[in-house]
C-alpha cells in the first residue's frame, strides 16, 4: 500500500543495516527520508532519498522531520549494539535505546503515524533453552543491551492497546554480507561481528590476531555455532513487515536468521577460500555466557511474510562483506 506523496522514514539510516534497507525501499518504488546523527553512520553512503540531519536526543529534530514531510511509515534502526559496552556503560544504551525511542514513538503520535518497523534484537532472549530459537522462547535478556531492545518491544505492545500503533519488531540473529552491486561501501569504525572483525584483521599488510573464544565447545569442531543472516535479507524481511503492517493493521514479531548455523572455524575457512588470504589465528577461552549453538526458527515470517533468505551461502555473505570493505 503505498501513498504517492508520502515517504518511508528510515531513522538510523546512514547505518549498516539502515542504508541497505533504504536502497531497496527505494528500488521497490518507495519515497524515503534518513534520519540520522551520523554518529555511527557515514553521509557518503546515503545515495538515495532524502536526508535529514538530526538526533532522536532532541524532540525538535524528530518533529522537524514529521513536519516538512508526509510520512506514512517508520523504520527504526538508531540504537546503540555492543553488548559489552552496555555492560560497562548502561546509561548511556537505556538513554540510546529506550529514552530516545519514546522520543520517537510519542512525535509519531502526535502526527497519528501508526507503523512502526523496529529493529530488535536476538538478545533478547538471553541464554537459550533450545538451539533453534521461535518466538515462543522465554525472553530472559542477560545485559543492558538486550534488556532496553526488550524494554522497547513491551512499550510497542502496550502502544497498540493504548493508541492503536501498530508495530513488527524483528529480532536478528547476525547481520553479514554486503551489498551485492558493491554501491555501499561498509565505513564502521568498530566491528562487534565475526565475519567483519576477520575480514578487517587482514587489510593490514601484517594480518592482526583474531581470537576464538572457546574451542571446546560439543560442537563438531570445538567452536561456536551462530546463525548468520545477509543484510540484503534482512531490507526484503523489513519491507515485507511493513507491507503486511499496513495492509493488515495488525502487529506482530518476527525472529530473522538464516536458519542454519556455522562454526567459527568455518566462518575462517570461508574467509581464507575468498579471500586467498590466511587468517592469523588466537586460541582464546570461553567467553562467559557464550552458548555453543544459537540459531534462528525463521518459520514464523516465512509463513506470515513469505519471505525467504536469498543469499544463504556462507561464502556468499563473506565475499559481499570482503568487498564492501576493499
Amino acid at each position: 500500500m503505498k501513498y504517492s506523496n508520502s515517504s518511508i522514514l528510515v531513522v538510523g539510516g546512514a547505518g549498516f543495516i539502515g542504508l541497505h534497507v533504504n536502497k531497496m525501499l527505494n528500488a521497490h518504488g518507495y519515497n524515503t527520508v534518513i534520519f540520522d546523527d551520523l554518529s555511527q553512520g557515514n553521509r557518503q553512503a546515503i545515495k538515495w532519498g532524502i536526508f535529514s540531519e538530526g538526533s532522536l536526543n532532541y524532540k525538535e529534530n524528530i518533529e522537524k522531520v514529521f513536519s516538512e514531510n508526509s510520512i506514512q511509515a517508520v523504520m527504526h534502526f538508531a540504537a546503540l549494539t555492543d553488548v559489552g559496552e552496555s555492560v560497562n556503560d548502561p546509561a548511556k544504551y537505556y538513554t540510546q535505546n529506550v529514552v530516545n525511542t519514546l522520543n520517537l514513538l510519542e512525535v509519531m503520535r502526535l502526527h497519528e503515524v501508526k507503523t512502526i518497523v523496529f529493529s530488535s534484537s536476538a538478545a533478547i532472549f538471553g541464554i537459550p533453552h533450545s538451539p533453534h530459537i521461535d518466538e515462543t522462547h522465554a525472553c530472559v535478556p542477560i545485559n543492558p543491551y538486550g534488556k532496553s531492545k526488550l524494554i522497547i518491544e513491551t512499550i510497542l505492545s502496550d502502544y497498540d492497546v493504548a493508541y492503536g500503533l501498530k508495530s513488527s519488531s524483528l529480532r536478528y540473529f547476525n547481520a553479514a554480507g554486503g551489498d551485492p552491486d558493491g554501491e555501499i561501501k561498509n565505513y564502521k569504525h568498530k566491528e562487534n561481528n565475526l565475519i567483519p572483525i576477520i575480514l578487517r584483521s587482514l587489510l593490514n599488510s601484517k594480518s592482526s590476531p583474531v581470537t576464538i573464544f572457546g574451542t571446546d565447545y560439543p560442537t563438531a569442531d570445538g567452536t561456536c555455532i551462530r546463525d548468520y543472516i545477509h543484510v540484503n535479507d534482512l531490507a526484503s524481511a523489513h519491507i515485507l513487515a511493513m507491507e503486511y503492517l499496513l495492509k493488515e493493521n495488525h502487529s506482530s514479531h518476527y525472529n530473522l536468521g538464516n536458519g542454519n548455523g556455522f562454526s567459527v572455524w568455518e566462518v575462517i575457512n570461508s574467509v581464507e577460500r575468498v579471500t586467498g588470504k590466511k587468517v592469523n589465528v588466537i586460541e582464546g577461552a570461553r567467553r562467559p555466557g557464550d552458548p555453543p549453538i544459537l540459531v534462528a526458527d525463521s518459520q514464523k515470517a516465512m509463513r506470515e511474510l513469505g519471505w525467504y533468505g536469498k543469499y544463504t551461502e556462507l561464502d556468499t555473505m563473506v565475499a559481499h562483506a570482503w568487498k564492501a570493505l576493499l
